[in-house]
């Protein structure tokens, strides 16, 4: 156990990180996320306003359906990501548990006189991802079956209220499911007795998402860090792009679009690196041209267990984001050779329909 996000949370259960890791890519891993924060935002207005804050379409989002948003310094640069589904009657949106305090602050000095911001601290949030997921959960949830990819729904366990998305952070099929609090162990020893489900920890959600290419906040992203830089543009509707019905008007816009468009420089860009050597290469590890002169510094690194390689994120000098770049990373002192590679480093499997 390790202190994360204020909450003592496990690195990895007995079987171990490799085993989780392949277990989740083959079967189901249950990961207890409920140090994340949940909310709801309420009001005729809550879509609108909480569209002011991201440069994502929040607005013409239908109900049912969930999406990925970023919330925005006035700089542009990313205070924290999200996911957010309108459920018709509010938007329930979900934070990072380190940032949830301050994000709730955001929203209420920014929007609170527009909507009701209400936080969930009596729930509890568990993942359950994998190609086997559906088959543990709907024996428990009958209905869950009919969700695909980014949507979500209202369903009801042993008297209590779930909400279930059809999404995750490996990469997988999966569910994220809201309990009660006071049901969430309940629910959680359901799902481990599922012959298809084990507990997962940390680390392997830590690997399983970096094999997918998605970003650790804190780690790949954070506020020295812009949507076009990171390479989240595809996070960004074109009714809120130039041009766009309802274009720009979020935090700032005119650095983010400017970018976006090629009119504000960007300097360096998020990139997936494989080591052509078997040597892990960690985060904060100094990254070289093959003259020896820095061009970025890793983020994520690790040896992927389903691609069998070492893998990491990283940031680098624009002239050097193309994918077949070789780089040069400073390992205690040695260059270890690198290769700018396309992500996701594993095949993404949602269940999209």
């Amino acid at each position: 156990m390790v202190p994360f996000a204020g909450y003592s949370m496990p690195v990895q259960y007995p079987a171990g990180l490799m085993a989780e890791h392949h277990h989740t890519r083959s079967a189901a891993g249950l990961f207890d996320v409920s140090h994340m924060g949940q909310l709801r935002l309420v009001g005729a207005d809550a879509a609108a306003a909480f569209e002011s804050l991201m440069p994502v379409d929040v607005v013409g989002l239908a109900p049912g359906k969930q999406r990925y948003g970023l919330l925005l310094t006035d700089e542009g640069t990313i205070i924290d990501d999200l996911m957010f589904v309108n459920r018709g009657e509010d938007l329930f949106v979900i934070v990072n548990g380190a940032c949830k305090e301050g994000d709730i602050a955001h929203l209420r000095d920014r929007i609170g006189s527009r909507c009701d911001i209400v936080p969930l601290p009596d729930r509890g949030l568990l993942a359950l991802q994998g190609p086997q997921a559906v088959n543990a959960l709907q024996r428990l949830v009958p209905g869950v079956e009919r969700l695909v990819f980014m949507t979500g729904e209202r369903f009801a366990w042993q008297g209590g209220e779930l909400f279930v998305t059809r999404s995750g952070y490996t990469g997988e099929d999966g569910f994220e499911i809201s309990v009660p609090a006071a049901q969430a162990e309940a629910l959680a020893r359901a799902l481990l007795s599922q012959p298809e489900v084990r507990p997962v920890g940390l680390g392997a959600r830590n690997s399983l998402r970096l094999e997918a290419g998605l970003c650790l906040y804190g780690n790949d992203i954070d506020t020295t860090t812009t949507p076009v830089e990171a390479g989240l543009t595809w996070a960004m509707q074109k009714v809120r792009r130039t041009g766009g019905a309802r274009a720009g008007g979020f935090p700032g816009a005119d650095r983010v679009l400017g970018q976006l468009e090629g009119a504000v420089p960007v300097e360096r860009r998020r990139v997936g690196l494989v080591a052509l050597e078997r040597v892990p290469v960690r985060e904060h590890t100094p990254l070289q041209d093959g003259t020896g002169r820095p061009v970025g510094e890793v983020t994520s690194g690790l040896l992927g267990p389903t691609i069998d390689k070492p893998v990491a994120m990283a940031y680098v000098a624009s002239a050097h984001a193309a994918p077949g770049t070789r780089l040069q990373a400073l390992v205690r002192g040695k260059p270890v050779p690198m290769e700018v590679a396309a992500m996701p480093f594993v095949p993404q499997r949602y269940h999209r329909g």
